[in-house]
């Protein structure tokens, strides 16, 4: 945040006393509402021109008609971004016009607001002639843009916020362009400012800092094939199924043709349709609809991950069939007011595999011109690669990447398409397949600091941030800890990570205040979720009479472990032992009241009823076990029955404790999962098994964590990773192979198995030296070099 003075720097660069500030409407108005704000103005010569740019909630820029960027980034009151624009401009008559939306109570949870409006600051000579406040900036309403609403039974939409309806005779269309009467002076809004006030009190308003992200992929496609056409007698027949039979075959085709070579199609007046579009992947994106004629027409667009076996609405089957099932979802509502060309586009992008367009033509006929999709997502591509003999990982480590960036945006997502919300939970396995996809570390670190902002005076971070509620989820305060130390690890920035050690220390006393007089830690007040687990309620591991929980105790016996990692690498040795000691001492207690030493496993509860492989999981991960108790879990774990098992988000644990205990063949299994994700018309990674919410959901990305830091077994050694071990576990698999991205270069392996021996070869970047261990046996890695051997 150094760099935050210089726009308010630029903000008092104005003629005489007046400076850039915010800018309203002039007449009072509640959200939600949608406003647009024009500048026109002259150049004489041809010029660059710079500025930054931000609105309250959201904008879309547009300069001489074009579209040229959206935003801001989402934060929060005391982080609220800006974005820098540089063009080059020809001299003459120019229009700057600026989208400007504000759902209030409607508006996606993820979305904060502190009060809307709009800044915009130039920079050198045209701070006076471009920037709000300083120059004419004109405002108008834009009628048409009406928000619902999308409860009922799908109320479990809320948390993205209304669905929108965009009347076309209300709407001024060439807005964009600065067109249209109706348009009156700005008035001014709220200052600029700074976090603290020249007297020490902190700002109230929007605390201004630049955007810390690449703007959002922005591309053109037009993906898919169409699945389904029928003309209906009523609109009231979209709520049966779809039956392939019905399928106009003629009119199909002719979609198909506007759907990849934008080929009008003309539908005949009052008639009704539906089209079921495939887009057979999953796709986050804005749509974009041109349409002429057909004045009073309404056009539904709805989307879904996958079509519904009843009106239930809660079983789907196998994802790539719609034959006999129900199409549900949240939809938005495009009507025609008859002209031509018209386009209409959403606020706000959507999430889904399936598109059903519900069309109710009116008194005149309706062309649909075109229709296609902008994809929008973080610009995460992959840097690594991962091979083998298996084909069903490569189909897995697929799956799981498109998981990874559809859930990747202006902050991580839990899904994109019921919450978008970023939870430390999801976030810190997100994080860790970031991590040996890309170099690139500026969405993790933005995910960091968000968390550590979200602490309240408990010390406890928010479970999900930035957000407009506070929902608090203990264990997922400690997993932001975990998170921390995975960056520390896997990126090594010393600096950063010792601007969060007062939140990490914070975290700890918080859980520590938990702590009843036999020093075991009670289960805190709240939703202690683990695992999606059926047997448990809301996902919480069960609790004794005592309220103690045998896993809440291991997360925080491994997660003491890790701060003593992070403390002594930040430069507090002293800190670091502390931690230790808690760790060994919080362990032999649970360890004393929760072990079984007739079952060989650790209970859940201290009445010893209930047993699930997350206790097992975080013992073994803890560290602080015996090697008694180590080596029983690693004969009964395997073959134990009557254990909760984990699903897809705590499988992580599961795979790091089987590699932990060297159960390769266990590891191995417990990828079945993802195994099946491509036969049964999965495109993305689910939430949980079915009767599964959420077919898209970020945490089951970790396969591509595992492929790297598990099979080829490349991971650091200690923070900062200036050195790796590289300890492969084939299992079945007779070769496998990679490059994983690191900051001062690449890690390239190959093995090849050979009877009980592995033929190796691994090359390491400059100054990042190694280890190869493999069955006992260990061979040292050269910095900079190649390395072929047996082992």
């Amino acid at each position: 945040m150094g760099d935050l003075p210089a726009i308010y720097h630029l903000a008092n660069s104005g003629a005489g006393k007046s400076t850039a500030r915010w800018i309203v409407p002039p007449e009072p108005f509640l959200a939600p509402t949608v406003f647009a704000f024009r500048l026109k103005f002259k150049l004489a010569t041809k010029t660059r021109i710079r500025f930054h740019v931000t609105a309250d909630e959201r904008y879309i820029l547009f300069l001489d008609g074009q579209r040229i960027g959206r935003g801001p980034e989402r934060g929060d009151a005391r982080n609220w971004f800006y974005h820098t624009h540089d063009f080059d401009l020809a001299a003459g008559d120019h229009v700057l016009v600026a989208q400007v939306w504000a759902m209030g109570s409607q508006a996606p949870l993820a979305q904060v607001s502190v009060r809307p409006g709009f800044l915009l600051v130039a920079e050198g000579k045209f701070a006076t002639q471009l920037s709000t406040n300083l120059a004419p900036w004109e405002v108008k309403r834009l009628d048409g843009f009406r928000f619902q609403d999308n409860g009922g039974r799908l109320a479990e939409f809320y948390a993205v916020g209304a669905d929108l309806e965009i009347d076309g005779a209300l709407v001024p269309w060439g807005f964009e362009r600065g067109n249209g009467s109706g348009w009156k002076r700005a008035v001014t809004g709220e200052a600029l400012v700074p976090a603290i006030d020249p007297y020490g009190h902190p700002g109230a308003g929007h605390r201004l800092r630049p955007g810390l992200l690449p703007p959002m992929l922005d591309q053109p496609i037009r993906p898919g094939t169409i699945r389904h056409t029928e003309q209906l007698h009523v609109s009231a027949d979209l709520k049966k199924p779809v039956f392939l039979a019905r399928n106009n075959v003629a009119a199909s085709q002719a979609w198909e043709k506007l759907l990849r070579h934008s080929r009008p199609v003309r539908l005949p007046a009052r008639t009704h349709w539906r089209v079921v579009i495939d887009l057979q992947d999953y796709y986050c994106a804005y749509p974009q609809l041109r349409v002429s004629g057909g004045k009073g027409s309404r056009i539904t667009l709805r989307w879904a991950e996958s079509l519904y076996e009843n009106t239930m609405i809660i079983r789907k089957g196998n994802r790539n069939e719609i034959e006999g099932k129900y199409f549900a979802g949240p939809a938005d509502v495009f009507l025609s007011d008859g002209g031509k060309n018209r386009l209409f586009e959403t606020l706000w992008w959507r999430a889904g595999r399936y598109l059903q367009l519900e069309i109710e033509v009116g008194s005149r006929p309706l062309n649909i011109d075109d229709f296609h999709l902008r994809e929008t997502r973080y610009p995460l591509e992959t840097q690594s690669c991962f091979d083998s003999n298996e084909p069903r990982l490569a189909s897995a480590n697929r799956i799981a990447l498109r998981t990874l960036q559809m859930c990747t945006h202006e902050t991580y997502m839990d899904c994109p398409y019921y919450e978008q919300l970023m939870y430390v939970g999801d976030t810190r396995l997100e994080l860790l397949a970031h991590y040996v996809t890309s170099r690139d570390d500026r969405l993790p670190r933005k995910a960091l600091e968000m968390f550590d902002l979200s602490r309240d005076g408990t010390g406890l971070t928010g479970s999900r941030y930035p957000g407009r509620d506070r929902q608090v989820i203990p264990p997922f305060s400690l997993w932001w800890i975990a998170c921390l130390h995975d960056y520390a690890r896997w990126r090594g920035d010393r600096s950063f990570v010792h601007e969060r050690m007062e939140g990490v220390r914070a975290v700890i006393n918080a859980w520590f205040g938990f702590r009843n007089r036999r020093g075991l830690i009670e289960a805190p007040p709240g939703w202690n979720f683990t695992d999606w687990v059926p047997q448990w309620e809301r996902g919480m591991a069960p609790t004794g009479s005592d309220g103690i929980s045998s896993p809440l105790n291991w997360q925080i016996v491994l997660v003491l472990g890790l701060v003593a990692e992070l403390e002594a690498w930040c430069g507090e040795p002293e800190l670091g032992r502390l931690a230790l000691r808690q760790a060994s001492e919080l362990a032999r207690k649970t360890s004393a009241l929760f072990w079984n030493s007739r079952r060989g496993l650790f209970a859940d509860d201290s009445e010893h009823r209930h047993f699930s492989e997350h206790a097992q999981c975080l013992a073994v991960l803890g560290g602080q076990i015996t090697s008694t108790q180590r080596r029983a879990l690693k004969q009964n774990l395997p073959k134990a029955r009557g254990l909760a098992s984990c699903t897809i988000y705590f499988t992580h644990y599961m795979l790091e404790a089987c590699r932990e205990l060297g159960l390769e063949k266990m590891w191995f299994k417990r990828l079945q999962p993802w195994f099946e994700l491509e036969k049964q018309g999965f495109k993305t990674v689910y939430e949980s098994p079915d009767p599964c919410r959420s077919d898209c959901h970020a945490w089951g990305s970790h396969p591509l964590f595992h492929s790297q830091a598990s099979i080829l077994g490349i991971r650091p050694v200690g923070l900062g990773f200036h050195s790796v071990h590289i300890a492969p576990a084939l299992g079945p698999l007779r070769e496998a192979s990679g490059t994983l991205v690191h900051q001062k270069g690449t890690i390239r392996a190959r093995f090849i198995r050979q009877g009980d021996q592995i033929q190796a070869e691994i090359e390491l970047p400059r100054r990042v030296s190694g280890l190869l261990t493999w069955n006992g046996k260990k061979r040292k890695l050269a910095a900079g070099t190649k390395t072929v051997c047996m082992l």
